[in-house]
């Protein structure tokens, strides 16, 4: 029986960094379509690419660039004040070195997923969003821009003619405008495995999600984000995947 809806599972990898170790890539792929890989700013470095690409290919799983800030230390989630000239400097410089990665391995770039402080600042802010599509439709416009659902970026992304996978959260919280709740707020982030499964399928199902206020809030979910930085996210993937699967819900 063909199935009537179908979403993509993407995932946070290769950000682990020298001699830290951070999640377990090897043990989440099983259950992702489609990974985003660190690009040595925010996490990882070059031997990390090398590996989390040779492990994606491994399970077949789709391999995207995630650029983030230059803030190894603050992971990336801390806000930095840039132009759009040097969010799209950023842009460049990190999808080439991943895609460059990805080449030597006989393998290319199938997205680009922006990470943390600048993901959330470009969903706003038209002039950031507008920046990293234009970087992302300049290197190689076949790539997909995978944004926050109903952003500036995803409308960014469209409006240069680029493929936008609009993504929506299994394990954050969502405000009244559709945007994430921050992770500072109180109840930023939903630890209760069936609960967030449940918003997965609200979302992918009925097109809407409930915000932290109580009111439904429309929503696309073209893929869907699972973190895999601890065991416990790595055990919400699998039940993630498994209720997909369970629902006839096609995944790529």
């Amino acid at each position: 029986m063909s199935s009537q809806f179908s979403v993509d599972l993407n995932c946070d990898l290769g950000e682990s960094f020298g001699s830290w170790v951070i999640g377990n890539d090897e043990a989440i792929l099983p259950y992702v379509s489609s990974a985003n890989i660190a690009c040595g700013f925010h996490a990882g470095d070059p031997s990390i690419m090398m590996k989390t690409i040779a492990l994606a290919r491994k399970h077949q799983v789709a391999i995207g660039a995630h650029p983030g800030f230059a803030d190894l230390a603050g992971f990336g989630r801390r806000e930095i004040q840039v132009s759009p000239k040097e969010v799209y400097a950023l842009m460049v410089y990190q999808i080439g070195a991943i895609s460059t990665c990805a080449n030597v391995q006989g393998t290319v770039l199938h997205h680009v997923k922006p990470h943390g402080a600048l993901y959330n600042m470009a969903a706003k802010d038209t002039a950031l969003a507008d920046a990293i599509a234009h970087a992302i439709y300049d290197i190689d416009p076949t790539l997909i821009l995978y944004g926050l659902s109903g952003s500036e970026l995803v409308h960014a992304g469209k409006k240069r003619g680029l493929t936008v996978y609009q993504e929506v959260f299994a394990d954050r919280t969502y405000q009244l405008d559709g945007t994430l709740t921050p992770r500072k707020a109180e109840n930023a982030i939903i630890t209760d495995h069936r609960q967030a499964v449940e918003q997965v399928l609200q979302m992918i199902k009925y097109g809407k999600v409930i915000s932290l206020q109580g009111a439904e809030v429309p929503i696309q979910a073209d893929t869907v984000c699972l973190h895999g930085d601890n065991l416990e996210a790595v055990h919400l993937a699998k039940e993630i995947y498994q209720a997909l699967r369970n629902q006839n819900i096609a995944i790529p």
